[in-house]
């Protein structure tokens, strides 16, 4: 059949009624694809022109811009397509074609069949191995660049997303039907591909099982960017002379040495001492720059704090749909976007070291939000920032978020925010994000909220902390005696403390401050803010922190020491809740008790702020 007469076949009323008018329109687009992928046989599979129109006019119909007198050379969403790289074997186009597709899903007309599904990442990875058992690995058309650079078009402060991914190799493979997956799980993945925050609720997340959240799009471009491999952020893509390269250049293409010799960067960069970056500092410039920058140049532009790292609440654990900020005022910067950037950016920089054949990316995603990738531990989501501290630096940062804060000016002239801001402008901006970014994310413990483990309601009224405090008391919990190593069983150890405290020793809540697991998390007690009952006659005058588990014969894990011996005070420090020269005592020293244990007493007694007796 020729392919005029497929056309005019799939556009009959006969058509349009096989299904709903979205469905009718996915079944177009998706026909002229196949019957392209058939009949070319030019150009390795390029997209004909006629294809190329029927995409762009179908993702302008989305967006509500005319379609009248539509020429796709004119159009700004841009669909290229090209030969198979003589160096991509089937499996790479295969695990790469699946993240392709995902995003490229962002462009099919909204599903009138609403998910029911509970926004959980093993939904994301259920997606994902069905994708992987679905695509077919051709030379047919080249369509899934087209899907990503335009699914991205219209979405706030993607342009250098674009810009990047428009120097990625070309995919010459045929599309897997997204109609392919049940319908609720495309549902899903439509509901989760753009990450938004609205009326105080955020979009586009879900519950990983390490108990974070965690936002998907920067996820997903993250591992995109990792399985490009990304030459481009070594070295220029471009040539030219020293303006049209500089302008060109993605954050990070080029070493500290190139950087202090252009005319462009010299004395404007943020940091002198910045060295060569990382693939890490890399991809975090790729998924985090933009926002980074644009969010809190506009905290300076207005005088208000952006709201770095807000938390937030699911409607409920079990299946949650439904995730509302703590804080309805927070920027798009949210703790799940920032842990979704993260785990991008760790996870792509295993996958652009990790040799071929790659494994699938729902098998990576398994392990990593599970057990750990490969059976290490370390490498979980759980540890995403201590493994995110040690593979960063802050001024190679920097200078990574300035460079996309000037390359955003030269693709947006038009951003409002960007306008007749100069270079040491930007830059500033860009050190105090990073400054920012790198101490109150990076340098801080991930603290789990109450309402995170399921915690039951304050009894009565609590009284306020007078802040800053001047002590730490560390204590055990002595039962539950074996540490937490899962969320699932700190969730349900803290559940058991806090019954034990309010209904026996009728406590009006769980009488930690916070309380410090084995698997990588610190859980909200009373928090930063309200007395505790945890010490007794010293409550108001120090916090109190459990580590759970009995450790008169033996110690914690030695992320948990760290975690209150360093990483906890130093944020309470920045953060105006502790004293700098807070002292450390065990519990044993101020009430008759064992507490915390002869092992972990005998180690508090080496800690810089241990004092013998309370002064």
């Amino acid at each position: 059949m020729r392919k005029q007469e497929v056309f005019k076949k799939i556009q009959t009323e006969e058509g349009y009624r096989r299904g709903s008018r979205t469905a009718w329109k996915g079944r177009k687009w998706r026909e002229a694809i196949q019957l392209d992928s058939d009949i070319s046989t030019q150009g390795g599979g390029r997209l004909s022109q006629r294809v190329v129109s029927v995409l762009q006019q179908s993702r302008l119909k989305q967006s509500g811009r005319p379609t009248k007198g539509y020429n796709y050379r004119n159009s700004p969403l841009r669909f290229s397509a090209g030969p198979l790289p003589w160096n991509w074997s089937p499996t790479m186009i295969k695990v790469q074609g699946v993240l392709w597709i995902l995003l490229g899903m962002l462009l099919w007309p909204e599903s009138e069949t609403a998910s029911s599904l509970p926004l959980v990442m093993d939904s994301i990875i259920q997606a994902l191995a069905e994708l992987e058992q679905k695509v077919p690995v051709t030379e047919a058309s080249g369509t899934a660049p087209a899907w990503i650079l335009s699914a991205n078009h219209f979405s706030p402060h993607n342009s250098l997303h674009q810009y990047l991914l428009r120097k990625a190799p070309s995919h010459n493979m045929t599309e897997s039907e997204p109609h392919s997956l049940s319908p609720e799980l495309q549902a899903l993945i439509s509901e989760v591909a753009q990450h938004d925050v609205q009326d105080g609720q955020e979009h586009g997340v879900v519950l990983a099982p390490d108990g974070s959240t965690v936002a998907v799009k920067p996820l997903l471009i993250g591992l995109e960017a990792g399985l490009q491999g990304h030459d481009c952020l070594a070295t220029p893509c471009d040539a030219g002379d020293t303006t049209t390269n500089v302008a060109a250049i993605w954050p990070g293409l080029v070493d500290a040495s190139t950087k202090a010799s252009s005319t462009d960067v010299g004395a404007t960069s943020p940091n002198e001492k910045a060295k060569t970056p990382t693939t890490v500092d890399r991809l975090l410039a790729v998924i985090l720059a933009g926002d980074l920058g644009l969010t809190f140049l506009h905290g300076s532009q207005t005088q208000s704090s952006p709201g770095l790292g807000t938390e937030g609440c699911w409607d409920q654990l079990s299946a949650p749909r439904v995730f509302t900020l703590l804080d309805p005022k927070a920027s798009r910067l949210t703790m799940a976007f920032l842990n979704g950037a993260l785990d991008g950016a760790l996870l792509g920089d295993h996958l652009s070291r990790v040799s071929r054949p790659r494994p699938p990316l729902s098998h990576l995603l398994r392990e990593y939000y599970g057990d750990g990738v490969a059976g290490d531990r370390k490498f979980r989501s759980n540890f995403r920032r201590q493994n995110g501290a040690a593979l960063t630096s802050a001024p190679t940062l920097a200078q990574q978020v300035w460079e996309a804060l000037v390359q955003l000016q030269r693709l947006e002239p038009k951003q409002p925010q960007l306008q007749n801001m100069t270079q040491e402008e930007l830059a500033q901006v860009a050190t105090l994000a990073t400054k920012e970014f790198t101490e109150t994310f990076l340098g801080c413990p991930a603290i789990l909220p109450r309402c995170r483990w399921g915690a039951a309601p304050y009894r009565g009224n609590p009284t306020p902390l007078r802040l800053p405090l001047g002590f730490l008391y560390v204590h055990h919990t002595y039962v539950p005696a074996p540490p937490c190593t899962t969320f699932q069983r700190c969730a349900a150890n803290m559940r058991s403390m806090q019954r034990f405290h309010q209904d026996v020793r009728h406590w009006d809540d769980i009488g930690y401050s916070f309380v410090v697991g084995s698997d990588g998390y610190v859980y909200e007690g009373r928090g930063w803010h309200w007395v505790g009952a945890h010490t007794r006659g010293h409550n108001s005058r120090g916090f109190g922190v459990a580590f759970v588990g009995n450790y008169t014969g033996s110690l914690p894990s030695d992320a948990a020491l760290k975690t209150v011996r360093d990483v906890l005070p130093s944020c309470a420090i920045r953060s105006g809740h502790l004293l700098p020269d807070y002292k450390v005592l065990g519990h044993r020293q101020l009430v008759h008790s064992d507490c915390p244990g002869n092992a972990l007493f005998n180690l508090l007694r080496t800690w810089p702020h241990f004092t013998a007796a309370e002064n």
